[in-house]
Protein backbone atom coordinates (compact mmCIF):
# COMPACT_ATOMS: atom_id res chain seq x y z
CA UNK A 1 0.00 0.00 0.00
CA UNK A 2 2.98 2.47 0.81
CA UNK A 3 4.45 2.03 -2.74
CA UNK A 4 0.65 2.97 -4.11
CA UNK A 5 0.71 6.08 -2.03
CA UNK A 6 4.33 6.85 -3.50
CA UNK A 7 3.70 6.18 -7.18
CA UNK A 8 0.52 8.51 -6.68
CA UNK A 9 2.05 11.26 -5.21
CA UNK A 10 5.15 10.63 -8.33
CA UNK A 11 2.37 11.13 -10.40
CA UNK A 12 1.06 14.14 -9.07
CA UNK A 13 4.42 15.75 -9.26
CA UNK A 14 5.38 14.50 -12.76
CA UNK A 15 2.07 16.11 -13.53
CA UNK A 16 2.45 19.72 -11.74
CA UNK A 17 5.76 19.55 -13.58
CA UNK A 18 4.33 19.42 -17.06
CA UNK A 19 1.99 21.44 -16.13
CA UNK A 20 4.17 24.25 -14.94
CA UNK A 21 6.39 23.92 -17.76
CA UNK A 22 2.98 24.49 -19.92
CA UNK A 23 2.51 27.44 -18.15
CA UNK A 24 5.67 28.61 -19.05
CA UNK A 25 5.97 27.82 -22.36
CA UNK A 26 2.75 29.73 -22.98
CA UNK A 27 3.98 32.64 -21.10
CA UNK A 28 7.51 33.06 -23.61
CA UNK A 29 4.71 32.79 -25.86
CA UNK A 30 3.04 35.86 -24.71
CA UNK A 31 6.39 37.96 -24.12
CA UNK A 32 7.45 37.01 -27.72
CA UNK A 33 3.87 38.54 -28.96
CA UNK A 34 4.54 41.57 -26.98
CA UNK A 35 7.69 42.43 -28.48
CA UNK A 36 7.09 41.84 -31.97
CA UNK A 37 3.52 44.08 -31.30
CA UNK A 38 5.92 47.31 -32.76
CA UNK A 39 7.30 45.17 -35.62
CA UNK A 40 5.47 42.53 -36.66
CA UNK A 41 1.31 42.77 -35.63
CA UNK A 42 1.00 39.78 -37.93
CA UNK A 43 3.92 37.55 -35.95
CA UNK A 44 2.63 39.19 -32.71
CA UNK A 45 -1.26 37.98 -33.20
CA UNK A 46 -0.04 34.27 -34.13
CA UNK A 47 2.24 34.22 -30.41
CA UNK A 48 -0.77 35.73 -28.63
CA UNK A 49 -3.05 33.11 -29.97
CA UNK A 50 -0.89 29.88 -29.55
CA UNK A 51 -0.46 31.40 -25.53
CA UNK A 52 -4.20 31.66 -25.19
CA UNK A 53 -4.74 27.98 -26.38
CA UNK A 54 -1.89 27.51 -24.20
CA UNK A 55 -3.26 29.02 -20.89
CA UNK A 56 -6.23 27.68 -21.81
CA UNK A 57 -4.89 23.56 -21.34
CA UNK A 58 -3.02 25.25 -17.88
CA UNK A 59 -4.35 24.19 -14.81
CA UNK A 60 -2.81 26.90 -12.89
CA UNK A 61 -5.17 29.86 -11.22
CA UNK A 62 -2.89 32.37 -13.33
CA UNK A 63 -3.79 31.34 -16.44
CA UNK A 64 -7.65 32.78 -16.01
CA UNK A 65 -6.27 36.00 -15.76
CA UNK A 66 -3.72 35.70 -18.85
CA UNK A 67 -6.55 34.22 -20.98
CA UNK A 68 -8.32 37.10 -20.11
CA UNK A 69 -5.17 39.38 -21.36
CA UNK A 70 -4.94 37.54 -24.84
CA UNK A 71 -8.58 37.70 -25.47
CA UNK A 72 -8.34 41.37 -25.17
CA UNK A 73 -4.73 41.95 -26.76
CA UNK A 74 -6.10 39.80 -30.00
CA UNK A 75 -8.84 41.67 -30.86
CA UNK A 76 -6.63 45.03 -30.55
CA UNK A 77 -3.74 43.74 -32.57
CA UNK A 78 -6.70 42.46 -35.50
CA UNK A 79 -7.93 45.85 -35.55
CA UNK A 80 -3.90 47.30 -35.53
CA UNK A 81 -3.12 44.69 -38.73
CA UNK A 82 -6.46 46.18 -40.52
CA UNK A 83 -5.45 50.07 -39.82
CA UNK A 84 -1.94 49.06 -41.23
CA UNK A 85 -3.70 47.26 -44.46
CA UNK A 86 -5.78 51.03 -44.85
CA UNK A 87 -2.73 52.73 -44.92
CA UNK A 88 -1.05 50.95 -47.33
CA UNK A 89 -4.29 51.07 -49.86
CA UNK A 90 -4.76 47.18 -49.37
CA UNK A 91 -8.31 47.30 -49.27
CA UNK A 92 -9.72 43.83 -49.95
CA UNK A 93 -7.29 42.54 -47.25
CA UNK A 94 -8.37 45.33 -44.91
CA UNK A 95 -11.71 44.41 -45.34
CA UNK A 96 -11.36 40.85 -44.72
CA UNK A 97 -9.23 41.46 -41.58
CA UNK A 98 -12.18 43.38 -40.26
CA UNK A 99 -14.20 41.15 -40.73
CA UNK A 100 -12.01 38.70 -38.77
CA UNK A 101 -11.84 41.24 -36.28
CA UNK A 102 -15.48 41.83 -35.73
CA UNK A 103 -16.33 38.49 -35.10
CA UNK A 104 -13.37 38.23 -32.57
CA UNK A 105 -14.25 41.15 -30.67
CA UNK A 106 -17.81 39.66 -30.08
CA UNK A 107 -17.09 35.98 -29.35
CA UNK A 108 -14.38 37.81 -26.84
CA UNK A 109 -16.72 40.59 -25.58
CA UNK A 110 -14.41 43.42 -26.64
CA UNK A 111 -17.47 45.78 -28.01
CA UNK A 112 -15.70 48.45 -28.60
CA UNK A 113 -13.64 47.02 -30.74
CA UNK A 114 -16.29 45.85 -32.33
CA UNK A 115 -17.94 49.04 -32.70
CA UNK A 116 -14.36 50.42 -34.18
CA UNK A 117 -13.86 47.98 -36.86
CA UNK A 118 -17.69 48.37 -38.00
CA UNK A 119 -16.82 51.75 -38.30
CA UNK A 120 -13.79 50.99 -39.88
CA UNK A 121 -15.64 49.31 -42.66
CA UNK A 122 -17.45 51.76 -44.01
CA UNK A 123 -14.36 54.49 -44.27
CA UNK A 124 -12.31 51.57 -45.89
CA UNK A 125 -15.05 51.45 -48.30
CA UNK A 126 -15.39 55.25 -49.14
CA UNK A 127 -11.37 54.86 -49.46
CA UNK A 128 -11.25 52.26 -51.99
CA UNK A 129 -14.42 53.77 -54.02
CA UNK A 130 -12.78 56.72 -54.15
CA UNK A 131 -9.38 55.12 -55.05
CA UNK A 132 -11.17 53.40 -58.18
CA UNK A 133 -12.39 56.10 -59.29
CA UNK A 134 -9.46 58.14 -59.51
CA UNK A 135 -8.04 54.83 -61.25
CA UNK A 136 -11.19 55.06 -63.59
CA UNK A 137 -12.62 51.57 -62.66
CA UNK A 138 -16.27 53.07 -62.70
CA UNK A 139 -18.42 50.05 -61.97
CA UNK A 140 -15.61 49.32 -58.96
CA UNK A 141 -15.78 52.44 -57.05
CA UNK A 142 -19.57 52.20 -57.96
CA UNK A 143 -19.83 49.01 -56.05
CA UNK A 144 -17.63 50.08 -53.31
CA UNK A 145 -19.59 53.11 -52.57
CA UNK A 146 -22.92 51.37 -53.03
CA UNK A 147 -21.37 49.83 -49.62
CA UNK A 148 -20.89 52.60 -47.72
CA UNK A 149 -24.29 54.16 -48.66
CA UNK A 150 -25.96 50.83 -47.61
CA UNK A 151 -24.37 51.38 -44.50
CA UNK A 152 -24.69 55.68 -44.12
CA UNK A 153 -27.57 56.66 -46.22
CA UNK A 154 -26.71 59.91 -44.91
CA UNK A 155 -23.07 60.53 -45.74
CA UNK A 156 -23.04 62.94 -48.57
CA UNK A 157 -19.27 62.57 -49.54
CA UNK A 158 -20.27 58.88 -50.53
CA UNK A 159 -23.65 60.13 -52.28
CA UNK A 160 -21.50 62.34 -54.40
CA UNK A 161 -18.45 60.11 -55.35
CA UNK A 162 -21.28 57.27 -56.06
CA UNK A 163 -23.33 59.42 -58.56
CA UNK A 164 -19.45 60.82 -60.20
CA UNK A 165 -19.09 56.65 -60.43
CA UNK A 166 -22.34 56.11 -61.75
CA UNK A 167 -22.47 59.13 -64.09
CA UNK A 168 -19.15 57.91 -65.58
CA UNK A 169 -20.27 54.21 -65.65
CA UNK A 170 -23.54 55.52 -68.30
CA UNK A 171 -25.64 54.70 -65.37
CA UNK A 172 -27.85 58.23 -65.27
CA UNK A 173 -31.14 57.21 -63.71
CA UNK A 174 -28.59 56.13 -60.84
CA UNK A 175 -26.71 58.64 -60.59
CA UNK A 176 -29.22 60.80 -60.72
CA UNK A 177 -30.88 59.26 -57.26
CA UNK A 178 -27.42 59.81 -55.82
CA UNK A 179 -26.69 62.64 -56.76
CA UNK A 180 -30.26 64.42 -55.70
CA UNK A 181 -29.30 62.73 -51.85
CA UNK A 182 -26.06 64.39 -52.08
CA UNK A 183 -27.43 67.62 -52.83
CA UNK A 184 -29.92 67.19 -50.08
CA UNK A 185 -27.35 65.91 -47.46
CA UNK A 186 -24.99 69.65 -48.46
CA UNK A 187 -23.05 68.79 -51.13
CA UNK A 188 -24.88 71.41 -53.59
CA UNK A 189 -21.58 70.63 -56.11
CA UNK A 190 -24.01 67.83 -57.14
CA UNK A 191 -26.21 70.01 -58.90
CA UNK A 192 -23.86 71.17 -61.48
CA UNK A 193 -23.15 67.65 -62.22
CA UNK A 194 -26.31 66.54 -62.48
CA UNK A 195 -26.84 69.72 -64.93
CA UNK A 196 -24.10 68.94 -67.55
CA UNK A 197 -25.15 65.11 -67.01
CA UNK A 198 -28.34 65.71 -68.79
CA UNK A 199 -27.11 68.49 -70.73
CA UNK A 200 -24.64 66.04 -72.75
CA UNK A 201 -27.27 64.07 -72.83
CA UNK A 202 -29.47 66.37 -74.70
CA UNK A 203 -26.74 67.04 -77.00
CA UNK A 204 -26.72 62.89 -78.13
CA UNK A 205 -30.51 63.25 -78.37
CA UNK A 206 -30.77 66.20 -80.69
CA UNK A 207 -27.96 64.44 -82.99
CA UNK A 208 -29.96 61.56 -83.11
CA UNK A 209 -32.64 63.09 -84.15
CA UNK A 210 -35.12 62.47 -80.45
CA UNK A 211 -36.21 66.28 -80.66
CA UNK A 212 -38.65 65.86 -77.60
CA UNK A 213 -36.94 63.45 -75.26
CA UNK A 214 -33.89 65.74 -76.42
CA UNK A 215 -36.09 68.87 -74.96
CA UNK A 216 -37.03 66.82 -71.96
CA UNK A 217 -33.12 66.29 -70.98
CA UNK A 218 -32.23 69.70 -71.58
CA UNK A 219 -35.47 70.92 -69.34
CA UNK A 220 -34.49 68.29 -66.54
CA UNK A 221 -30.78 70.13 -67.10
CA UNK A 222 -32.28 73.95 -66.29
CA UNK A 223 -34.41 72.26 -63.55
CA UNK A 224 -30.94 71.94 -61.69
CA UNK A 225 -28.98 74.70 -62.65
CA UNK A 226 -30.19 76.93 -65.61
CA UNK A 227 -27.75 77.20 -68.30
CA UNK A 228 -27.18 79.52 -71.48
CA UNK A 229 -26.49 75.96 -73.25
CA UNK A 230 -29.19 74.43 -72.53
CA UNK A 231 -32.21 76.57 -74.01
CA UNK A 232 -29.74 77.34 -77.45
CA UNK A 233 -29.92 73.29 -77.58
CA UNK A 234 -33.51 73.57 -76.98
CA UNK A 235 -34.26 76.58 -79.69
CA UNK A 236 -32.36 73.92 -81.84
CA UNK A 237 -34.21 70.77 -81.56
CA UNK A 238 -38.09 73.39 -81.53
CA UNK A 239 -36.47 74.72 -85.02
CA UNK A 240 -35.99 71.23 -86.29
CA UNK A 241 -39.40 70.14 -84.89
CA UNK A 242 -40.88 73.32 -86.60
CA UNK A 243 -42.05 75.44 -83.48
CA UNK A 244 -41.22 78.45 -84.26
CA UNK A 245 -42.95 79.85 -81.55
CA UNK A 246 -40.90 77.98 -78.50
CA UNK A 247 -37.90 78.13 -80.53
CA UNK A 248 -38.22 82.13 -80.14
CA UNK A 249 -38.81 81.55 -76.44
CA UNK A 250 -36.01 79.54 -76.34
CA UNK A 251 -33.68 82.08 -77.67
CA UNK A 252 -34.99 84.88 -75.46
CA UNK A 253 -33.79 82.89 -72.47
CA UNK A 254 -30.54 82.07 -74.03
CA UNK A 255 -30.33 85.76 -73.97
CA UNK A 256 -31.51 86.69 -70.82
CA UNK A 257 -29.38 84.24 -68.71
CA UNK A 258 -26.06 85.27 -71.12
CA UNK A 259 -26.69 88.73 -72.30
CA UNK A 260 -23.12 89.36 -73.28
CA UNK A 261 -22.95 86.20 -75.29
CA UNK A 262 -20.41 86.41 -78.29
CA UNK A 263 -23.21 85.45 -80.75
CA UNK A 264 -25.82 87.71 -79.11
CA UNK A 265 -26.43 89.54 -82.44
CA UNK A 266 -26.66 85.88 -84.32
CA UNK A 267 -29.41 84.84 -82.10
CA UNK A 268 -30.98 88.41 -82.03
CA UNK A 269 -31.27 88.55 -85.78
CA UNK A 270 -32.01 84.19 -85.48
CA UNK A 271 -35.18 85.30 -83.65
CA UNK A 272 -36.07 88.79 -86.29
CA UNK A 273 -36.04 85.92 -88.90
CA UNK A 274 -37.95 82.79 -87.29
CA UNK A 275 -40.50 85.33 -86.10
CA UNK A 276 -40.47 86.57 -89.80
CA UNK A 277 -41.55 83.58 -90.75
CA UNK A 278 -43.94 82.52 -88.95
CA UNK A 279 -45.92 85.35 -89.42
CA UNK A 280 -45.31 87.13 -85.75
CA UNK A 281 -44.81 90.93 -87.28
CA UNK A 282 -44.18 92.63 -83.61
CA UNK A 283 -42.07 90.28 -82.40
CA UNK A 284 -39.55 89.92 -85.83
CA UNK A 285 -39.49 94.04 -85.55
CA UNK A 286 -38.16 94.37 -81.90
CA UNK A 287 -35.68 92.38 -82.67
CA UNK A 288 -34.56 93.49 -85.71
CA UNK A 289 -34.53 97.27 -83.85
CA UNK A 290 -32.30 95.67 -81.64
CA UNK A 291 -29.97 95.48 -84.39
CA UNK A 292 -29.82 98.96 -85.68
CA UNK A 293 -26.13 99.77 -85.99
CA UNK A 294 -24.89 96.07 -85.74
CA UNK A 295 -22.12 95.96 -88.18
CA UNK A 296 -22.56 92.48 -89.43
CA UNK A 297 -26.54 92.91 -89.33
CA UNK A 298 -27.88 96.46 -89.54
CA UNK A 299 -28.26 96.60 -92.90
CA UNK A 300 -30.48 93.36 -93.47
CA UNK A 301 -32.34 94.67 -90.44
CA UNK A 302 -32.96 97.98 -91.86
CA UNK A 303 -33.74 96.22 -95.29
CA UNK A 304 -36.35 94.07 -93.25
CA UNK A 305 -38.01 96.68 -91.22
CA UNK A 306 -38.76 98.70 -94.46
CA UNK A 307 -40.64 95.84 -95.73
CA UNK A 308 -42.32 95.07 -92.50
CA UNK A 309 -43.72 99.00 -91.87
Amino acid sequence: MKKFWIALAALALSAAAASAQDYNAAIDSFNAGAQALEVNKVEALAQFRSALAQFEACQEEEAAEMIAKCKEIIPSTLLSIAKEQINDADYDAALITLDQTAVTAKEYGAEAVAADAAELVTNTYLRKGSSLLKEKDFAGAAAALQEVVGREPGNGQAQLLLGQALLQDGKLEDATLALESANALGKTQALKLLSNAYLKQGQSLLKAGKLDECVASLEKSNSYIPSANAFKLMASAFTKGNKSAQAIDAYKKYLEVDPNAKDAPDILFTIAATAQKAGDKATAIEYYEKLAGNAKYGAQAAAQLKSLK
